[in-house]
């Protein structure tokens, strides 16, 4: 028998992995024909099986009303078997359970097959025979219901035409061997049941949130997503998870694990291949005789059917070649997800989307380890600072936090102190053993590679490492070894540091150990020296051998340089603060990078001779002339002299012609760059930012054709630059802020190349130390710090048509006043970043408005301005922080991406025109010290969130108001999650209240910058469900507020099916938790009313209040505070 065969897209398949199954088949018959003879057999066989049939006088006692736990048992059975007998068609009952049946078809993809028992497929389809005699009764009977027995009918001829079972065509008309027929069937179209995705699932359903999201970017034929990550991270967990979602909405489904340790087998491949046709053909095993054999049956035998194929562990194309192929050889609809370590096998193989697991938030990690180490969600008492410890060491890991809590929890306190002070130098065996898969997978020169990076190289910029790499491994280009270990896994680059090189801390121990164990018993005999007592002694004792070829030294101390004569392969020298005394001559000859910092040298020797140096690096040294003469360094690419503040001159640039990188930035006592540096004729990046005594640069300066960035920003005595600027035919980036320039050079002009631009008054910036590296907070800086500007610039061009290239301008504090708004900037057609901050004029300049692209435009401290509106559409950000004296504002929201208001500050504002328009997206709004704002208006922010609307707000103080459902104190709060009978839950109104204990100094302009994060669990069974986040920020004047958040719950069915009782825990997640508290939480349960689909509403108040309680209660609470930002993250 053929079975039916599913169509139904992939979104709407979403709809019926959604669904929460109570039975794996629902039986529909006619008693009287069939109960105690075939269905009695049918229903035997099945649970024999081990098939969770419903049959109605099994399941339900004598005496209860059936038809609605019928409808119930219907719905939530993923299978309905309808038993057409002779008289079938005479039970109102059953034809009243057929049309519930084919209506569960079409809503929620539930299979149905027909069995004709009896019968023939065209007396049911036709309503012919015994069924037609059936017809003529209902219709007597039913005459004032004529519309219901149409559907009977309807329902008749739809079933008649669904592949099903005939008693008369199959098995020869045995009963036994067709019951077994139909049992094998069912079981196969039952498929997998779900696999076991963890113990303890922390963190699971977001992630399987976002791959699902991703599929349904998938292509619509057959879509392919790869997910990718470091090992131990939880990519196979999340696919399990995944898969147990998905798999029922396709006629065929298999998991199949370690793809990379049974293709290594002999005969792997074909073993995998007759599991998959296994897994999807079921019962049939299969036998193929060789990789090629298995390629065409897969090809042959799937490529009709709608299938879900996940692919773990894979390493290798031709795995995947083996298996899948090409798209065409799975059927319309189906979907793949391949599991792999290496990101850019992904990208060979063509995936549509690719998700990189990413680690746990702090919460997660510490909830993870706890269950492992205690069996609770929390540790023990006199056991937490030992677990922040665990949870600081494995970063997120889970793996490392699953070995680690399970090692450690059978460990008294002291065994705990003695494993952990081990870790920090030693990962644990287990995790260490995981991890190195990725590492023993790569070729000879990119493990080194990996190893140098391990030691020496973690947080520093790509292209800084690159140059040492190039110079180190002639055969192997840096572009392709960082891009083999970005592809494993086993590094980062983090494009929000200035391409810095990350490395997760368990995999930097690993490489160090593979490192340590290579010469355990003599670190003189070590490729590279990192631990301060292994240098000390290598170096102290002349322990050195030409086996090293790095040695980091950070010892306050003394060293002769005799100590590296033995040391002959030293390429990479890394030394803080240490002195070296002797002849400098005696230094390696293959040294290709010197990094030392706070050299406490006056000057280079003059026996100083490093032919091969690619990197020197001296940053806050003592330096005040670097060398006398010229030094010939022809492969010297970049040199960092940055923070050395006895620096009076460069040196003469004669002998660097190989120069790409000059870092001068901070020197604060430099006066003169030699002219020399216009021989440079490689130089791309000259960086003099902060070197406030400089007064003037060279003009030879306009023979750098290559110089691509020129920073000389808060160079506060430089006034003018070079008449040669124009020469810089490569230049894209200008950095002047903060200088004397009143005027850039008339042969500005033709800087044709040009994408960044900034320029006009010192802006002083308070800031802290440990602002957080997202991307986006350099647009929040302003919110959170005051800014003072002096003018500078007296005169401005009328027209920036020469610079029609430029994509960022910024012109705060430039003296623009209303005689010069009317500036024309329409000709820049690509800027994206305009900053028009710290200006006296009454309005924008109207150019703006042309702008086509623009998407971040910041015009705070103009206090003059009295309004913006007409700006283009594809603003994102606006920021008019302190701007006292508008009044309004036109809301950028009209587009699909996530829009960012801040008005903070601004006191005279009455109207934020544009809010009605906020919908499907997240506004992030910041609305402190607006004081006139109306309550009214405050009132229809917050209602705006019962009714749909998509931003956050914060409240400046700390009370939840009384017509919110459920409030408590602390952090946590658990609530009952029923739902009176005729509404429907829409969503959830989350109210945080969180404080700062730190105290503000004049100088710091903020307390404290965090992310709260708000996590929804079962509460019987502790499972997490969904979470949702948002930044909270504290500055001198607020130290307590209120976030208030909308919580959609749209795709959560499934998770929220048969959930009486919820707990919500609010954490503080990123930095100091010390110093941030939450307070109380409190939850609003927001219903729609069941009306005609027409005339739906959203009851927005508390259960049982009307509109008047609740906006009387709102307005009370918003006298009491006042709106202060809004974040959403997620």
């Amino acid at each position: 028998m053929a079975s039916t065969s599913s169509e139904f897209s992939f979104s709407s398949s979403s709809s019926s992995s959604r669904h929460r199954w109570n039975y794996d088949v629902f039986l529909s018959f006619r008693g009287e024909d069939t109960r105690k003879n075939f269905t009695d057999h049918l229903y035997t066989a099945l649970i024999q099986a081990g098939i969770h049939t419903f049959r109605d006088d099994n399941e339900l006692p004598r005496g209860e009303k059936i038809s609605p736990q019928l409808v119930k048992a219907i719905e939530g059975s993923r299978i309905s078997i309808v038993v057409f007998s002779k008289h079938y068609a005479s039970s109102r009952w059953c034809l009243d359970e057929l049309v519930k049946i084919l209506e569960c078809r079409q809503k929620i993809e539930q299979v149905v097959l027909p069995i004709f028992y009896d019968t023939e497929p065209s007396d049911v389809r036709k309503q012919t025979g015994s069924y037609a005699k059936a017809f003529d009764e209902h219709e007597e009977r039913f005459k004032k219901e004529m519309e219901k027995v149409s559907k009977w009918r309807a329902a008749l001829a739809e079933a008649g035409n669904l592949s099903g079972y005939g008693l008369n065509n199959e098995a020869n008309g045995y009963e036994a061997e067709f019951i077994k027929r139909i049992v094998s069937d069912v079981v196969c179209k039952l498929g997998n049941k779900t696999l076991h995705v963890a113990k303890h699932p922390v963190g699971i359903y977001s992630r399987v949130q976002d791959i699902i999201s991703l599929l349904k970017g998938a292509k619509p034929d057959v879509g392919i997503v790869g997910i990718h990550g470091i090992a131990g991270i939880g990519k196979t967990t999340i696919a399990k998870a995944v898969f147990n979602k998905l798999y029922f909405g396709f006629e065929g489904s298999s998991f199949l694990l370690d793809v990379k340790e049974v293709s290594d087998k002999p005969n792997g491949l074909v073993e995998l291949q007759e599991r998959l046709l296994h897994d999807i053909l079921k019962p049939h095993v299969w036998k193929v005789s060789n990789v090629y054999e298995g390629m065409n049956l897969i090809k042959e035998r799937l490529h009709r059917k709608k299938i879900l194929v996940v692919f773990d562990d894979v390493d290798k194309r031709e795995q995947l070649e083996a298996l899948m192929g090409e798209r065409c050889w799975f059927g319309a609809g189906s979907i793949i997800i391949v599991v792999t370590k290496n990101k850019h096998l992904l990208a060979e193989v063509g995936v549509d989307e690719m998700y990189h697991a990413k680690e746990l938030d702090r919460g997660q990690s510490l909830e993870l380890f706890s269950f492992h180490a205690f069996r609770e969600t929390r540790p023990a008492k006199d056991y937490e600072e030992l677990s922040d410890k665990v949870v600081d060491y494995c970063k997120g890991l889970p793996l490392a936090l699953q070995i680690l809590g399970s090692h450690l929890s059978i460990r008294d306190k002291a065994g705990w102190e003695i494993d952990i002070a081990h870790w920090q130098n030693i990962p644990h065996y287990d995790v260490q053993g995981k991890l190195r898969v990725s590492f023993d997978a790569l070729d000879v020169d990119t493990s080194e590679i990996f190893l140098d990076i391990a030691c020496f190289f973690v947080g520093r910029d790509k292209e800084y490492v690159a140059h040492i790499v190039g110079a180190r491994y002639e055969y192997c280009h840096p572009e392709v070894a960082f891009r083999t270990l970005i592809g494993r896994s086993l590094i980062t680059i983090d494009t929000e540091k200035q391409n810095r090189l990350g490395m997760h801390d368990i995999l930097r121990k690993m490489g160090r150990e593979i490192i340590r164990q290579r010469s355990r018993n003599h670190p003189g005999n070590c490729r590279r020296i990192w631990l301060p007592k292994d240098a000390y002694n290598v170096l102290s004792k002349e322990m050195g051998t030409d086996a090293v070829e790095g040695l980091s030294l950070d010892v306050q101390e003394s060293f002769s340089t005799k100590s590296f004569t033995k040391m002959r392969r030293l390429k990479l020298l890394q030394i803080k603060e240490a002195h070296l005394v002797g002849r400098y001559s005696l230094l390696p000859k293959e040294l290709i990078w010197l990094w030392w910092s706070r050299c406490p040298l006056k000057s280079l020797p003059s026996d100083f001779h490093l032919n091969d140096l690619v990197i020197l690096d001296m940053q806050e040294s003592n330096v005040r002339k670097l060398w006398k003469g010229t030094k010939i360094l022809n492969k010297l690419k970049i040199l960092n002299l940055s923070l050395s503040k006895y620096l009076t001159k460069t040196p003469n640039f004669g002998g660097l012609s190989s120069l790409e990188r000059l870092i001068l930035a901070g020197c604060t006592s430099l006066v003169k760059v030699h002219q020399s540096i216009g021989n440079l004729k490689r130089l791309v990046l000259l960086n003099l930012d902060y070197c406030r005594s400089l007064q003037t640069l060279p003009e030879s300066m306009g023979n750098l054709k290559s110089l691509q960035t020129l920073n000389v920003a808060e160079c506060s005595q430089l006034e003018k630059l070079p008449e040669s600027l124009g020469d810089l035919e490569s230049l894209t980036e200008l950095f002047t802020k903060g200088t004397a320039i009143k005027q850039l050079p008339t042969s500005a002009r033709y800087l044709k190349k040009l994408t960044k631009l900034s320029f006009g008054g010192y802006n002083k910036v308070f800031y802290s130390p440990d602002l957080p590296s997202k991307s986006w907070f350099p647009r929040f800086s302003s919110w959170l710090s005051p800014q003072s500007c002096s003018s500078s610039i007296d005169m401005l061009p009328p027209s920036f048509t020469s610079f029609s290239s430029l994509k960022e301008l910024n012109l705060s504090c430039s003296g623009l006043s209303e005689a010069t708004s009317s500036i024309d900037l329409g000709s820049l057609s690509f800027l994206e970043n305009l900053n028009l901050s710290g200006h006296e004029f009454f309005n924008l300049p109207s150019s703006i408005s042309r702008l086509s692209k623009l998407q971040f435009l910041t015009v705070e401290r103009c206090r003059n301005l009295l309004s913006i509106s007409e700006l283009p559409s594809s603003v994102l950000f606006l920021s008019i922080y302190n701007c006292t004296s508008i009044e309004r504002v036109t809301a950028p929201l009209q587009h699909e991406r996530l829009p960012l208001l801040n008005v903070k500050g601004c006191r005279n504002l009455i109207e934020i025109q544009g809010m009605e328009c906020a919908g499907n997206n997240w506004s992030i709004l910041n609305l402190n010290g607006c004081n006139n704002l109306s309550e009214n208006y405050k009132t229809s922010l917050i209602q705006g969130l019962c009714k749909g609307k998509h931003y956050d707000i914060c409240l400046d103080g700390g009370e939840i108001p009384e017509w919110f459902s459920h409030r408590g104190e602390g952090s946590a709060l658990s609530f009952h999650f029923s739902v009176p009978d005729g509404n429907k839950l829409q969503g959830l109104l989350l109210w945080v209240v969180s404080a700062s204990t730190n105290e503000a100094t004049p100088e710091t302009p903020f307390l404290q910058f965090d992310m709260c994060v708000a996590t929804f669990k079962n509460k019987s069974n502790g499972i997490e469900l969904f979470e949702t986040m948002a930044a909270v920020t504290f500055d001198r004047t607020i130290t307590k507020q209120s976030w208030i958040q909308r919580i959609p719950l749209i795709g959560l069915e499934e998770s929220l099916q048969g959930v009486e009782e919820l707990e919500v825990n609010v954490r503080i997640s990123l930095y100091d938790v010390t110093k941030c508290l939450v307070e109380k939480c409190g939850v609003h349960l927001i219903m729609e009313k069941n009306k005609a689909d027409s005339d739906q509403e959203i009851d927005i108040h508390a259960l049982g209040s009307d509109d008047q309680l609740f906006e009387s209660s709102l307005t009370r609470e918003l006298q009491k505070w006042k709106i202060t930002s809004c974040s959403k993250f997620g």
